[in-house]
């Protein structure tokens, strides 16, 4: 089992993941080399990502080139542990904390969606800061969430059955007994990605193409988000499957999920990534909602964006564009939040206002018997 490295820029061989590389030189140039079975990364100033002919891993890694990332401990017993890859980027996207193959790809889940966000735009989505927000989220169905939705949709002449998401009850506890106790069953607009899929659909009806066909990832739309996420991520890897919302997912490596989420935090005025990092910033009620843990790390920490996903995934980033990307192998996201914090933390960014999040309790009894223990 591999353990948590430090990166030293100026360094000479380490070892990341199991995978021994010569890092003088390559750190310097903002490239670290990918193992033959995952995607090359592009420098930081890379216009155009390269397609590396050598991809053939088509998982995440195995518990050779992984690191221990938490420990859950009950009553001073360790029950579980959670094993991943995690990565802390400097503005210039050079590792400072590696934990595991951070080269390693993986299915980003939702965590893609600010990158997806502004593939939006760049299609020709016209979108309010409330708008981008909740496109760049996972909302909970709150009431405020579905009206905004249904603007959404109507402002480009359409209604809630264009939506190609699942139906889903609303994650918010409140908002989903008040629905239940009235009769009223699960629908699209409730799913936390119909933002996402509103903001699809008005890309696709901007650029005069069918509505019907925008899940489809021969899609102009869906063309264009591709092609967003392998410029923000340096990585073309020509992997794409479906995410549960039914839209197109692709495969990115972890050190270019981080890459990206410092690339929009610290992005230009005018451009789509500074529109979607700003409305996430200003509106995070929208990214999330009441209780969120994405909602309430920005919330705590003004200028910080983050984003998880489903399967133990989260990408943050401070406005100086230090950023961080974790991915638990297990799946198993109850310790996302406190490790990106974590790695934050350790670029420099002070996170105690948003210590309450680091503190995940082990109940028994409905009382505090152990913790969730990091490990990094």
């Amino acid at each position: 089992m591999t353990k948590p490295r430090s990166v030293d820029p100026g360094g000479s061989e380490q070892v990341l993941g199991g995978v021994q590389r010569k890092a003088e030189g390559e750190a310097r140039s903002g490239v670290l080399r990918a193992s033959s079975s995952n995607a090359a990364m592009c420098p930081p100033s890379a216009a155009q990502p390269r397609q590396d002919p050598r991809i053939e891993a088509r998982g995440v890694p195995g518990l050779g080139f992984v690191g221990a990332l938490a420990a859950v401990v009950r009553g001073g017993f360790v029950e579980s542990r959670h094993f991943g890859i995690a990565v802390a980027v400097d503005p210039a996207g050079t590792p400072i904390v590696a934990i595991g193959d951070v080269d390693a790809l993986v299915l980003p889940r939702s965590t893609a969606k600010p990158l997806q966000a502004v593939g939006c735009i760049a299609a020709g989505a016209s979108l309010d800061g409330e708008e981008a927000a909740i496109t760049a989220g996972s909302h909970t169905g709150e009431d405020r969430h579905v009206a905004l939705v249904d603007r959404m949709l109507a402002s480009a002449g359409l209604d809630r059955g264009a939506l190609g998401c699942p139906p889903d009850l609303p994650e918010d506890s409140e908002t989903r007994s008040r629905l239940v106790a009235a009769g009223i069953g699960a629908s699209r607009v409730l799913m936390n990605c119909s933002g996402k899929h509103a903001a699809m659909l008005k890309a696709t009806v901007a650029a005069g193409d069918e509505p019907s066909g925008y899940l489809d990832p021969a899609a102009p739309v869906q063309k264009t988000i591709t092609a967003e996420i392998e410029r923000l991520t340096g990585a073309a890897t020509g992997i794409v499957t479906v995410d549960g919302c039914g839209a197109p997912l692709v495969a990115v490596p972890l050190l270019g999920l981080a890459m990206s989420f410092g690339r929009l935090a610290t992005a230009a005025a005018g451009t789509p990534e500074h529109q979607v990092a700003r409305a996430m910033r200003e509106y995070p009620e929208f990214v999330g909602g009441r209780g969120h843990q994405n909602s309430l790390v920005m919330q705590a920490l003004p200028g910080v964006i983050a984003k998880g996903g489903a399967e133990g995934v989260i990408a943050m980033a401070a406005p100086d564009g230090h950023a961080v990307a974790v991915k638990v192998i297990d799946g198993n996201p109850r310790a996302t939040t406190a490790l990106g914090l974590t790695l934050l933390s350790k670029c420099g960014v002070d996170v105690s206002p948003a210590a309450d999040l680091l503190e995940v309790p082990v109940l028994g009894g409905g009382q505090p018997v152990g913790r969730l223990e990091l490990e990094i």
